[in-house]
């Protein structure tokens, strides 16, 4: 992702607005804002049948839009997503991001400051259609001393409350993670469990990662070689940084030297990212604004969402015999055992990977 995020951990959390009209209300006017937001979006969707018919639309629009239903076909068709209208709509809503999304965090903890919905769940941010509001809301919780980081989405899901077009943001992906993300959001529809981000988000990344896999070969493609070598060891070098912030926090250092040290910690994912850049990728890393940018216990919030639990979903996947019906069964009934019951049937999916 441009400028906010350079390693997807923000373009498509699912963001079910309508469950966050539903939730209890802090303000009324972000409320106010949220359902304004959501209509101007379903206002802005025309059908892209309708679009590709028109001879006015411009051509590569168009080919991205015929791509976008071959995927959406091979969704509900190869792969056993929801067949809805969702993403056979199209939403141009002139702008680079559909919402922002606000982390915060204690000074001295990753622990995120939490936000409750009653079909959401827990989630770790909120979101603004407004990146202004976003910065409003920023400064009102630094000023309350916590750590704020604010990351553009390109896409989110209401998981099956509306039909969920196609918008103008997603189109500055490749086609690969274009159609990536419609594996991705339509397995949230699929199946979403409210409170466990890293759940839903490792479940939705499995069924993408798949869905891409027997895409290209339902195609007879040889998938793009792509730069995960370089994502992946960068996801690493976060998440040692975060591993080190973890015993930094637990220790009890005064906050004088706590402070410093914490800083300390953030110049030395610095370094490490040089050395790692220099060594590994010939000089050219793709994460250079990311790591030069400040930061803070909040920006490290979103890596290691997506991935925590995928080999587990995986191995799962195998034991159904690959079968999708029977897949998302399994991850149904993984969702209603107690949190501990759930977290141990994972871990042991991983390691019988």
């Amino acid at each position: 992702m441009p400028n906010t995020c350079p390693i997807d951990l923000l373009r498509r959390f699912a963001v079910p607005l309508l469950a966050l009209l539903l939730g209890g209300c802090s303000t009324i006017d972000y409320y106010a804002h949220l359902g304004q937001g959501q209509w101007q979006l379903l206002h802005a969707r025309q059908p892209v049948e309708r679009l590709l018919a028109d001879p006015a639309t411009d051509a590569d629009l168009a080919r991205r839009l015929r791509l976008s239903q071959q995927a959406r076909d091979f969704a509900s068709t190869q792969l056993q997503l929801p067949e809805n209208r969702s993403y056979r709509l199209y939403a141009d809503l002139g702008r680079p991001f559909v919402v922002w999304n606000l982390f915060a965090t204690p000074e001295f903890s990753l622990e995120p400051e939490l936000h409750c919905f009653p079909i959401a769940g827990c989630v770790a941010y909120r979101g603004y259609y407004q990146q202004g509001r976003a910065r409003g809301a920023a400064a009102l919780l630094q000023q309350q001393g916590l750590d704020t980081y604010i990351g553009g989405v390109e896409a989110y899901s209401t998981l099956g409350w509306f039909d969920d077009p196609l918008l103008n943001t997603m189109l500055r992906w490749s086609d690969e993670r274009f159609v990536a993300v419609i594996f991705h959001e339509l397995a949230h529809q699929q199946y979403y469990l409210p409170g466990d981000t890293a759940f839903n988000e490792s479940f939705a990344t499995f069924v993408e990662r798949e869905g891409l896999r027997q895409w290209h070969a339902a195609r007879g493609e040889t998938p793009p070689a792509g730069d995960d070598r370089q994502r992946q060891q960068f996801i690493e070098l976060v998440l040692a940084s975060r591993e080190r912030l973890q015993q930094l926090y637990a220790s009890d250092l005064p906050e004088q030297a706590m402070r410093a040290a914490k800083q300390a910690e953030f110049e030395r994912l610095r370094r490490d990212y040089r050395a790692l850049r220099q060594r590994e990728w010939a000089g050219q890393g793709r994460y250079d604004a990311w790591i030069e940018s400040p930061l803070n216990n909040a920006k490290l919030l979103p890596f290691g969402l997506y991935d925590q639990w995928v080999p587990a979903f995986a191995a799962l996947f195998e034991q159904q015999g690959r079968d999708w019906h029977a897949f998302y069964a399994a991850v149904a009934a993984l969702g209603r055992l107690p949190d501990a019951d759930r977290r141990a049937r994972l871990a042991s999916l991983l390691q019988n990977d």
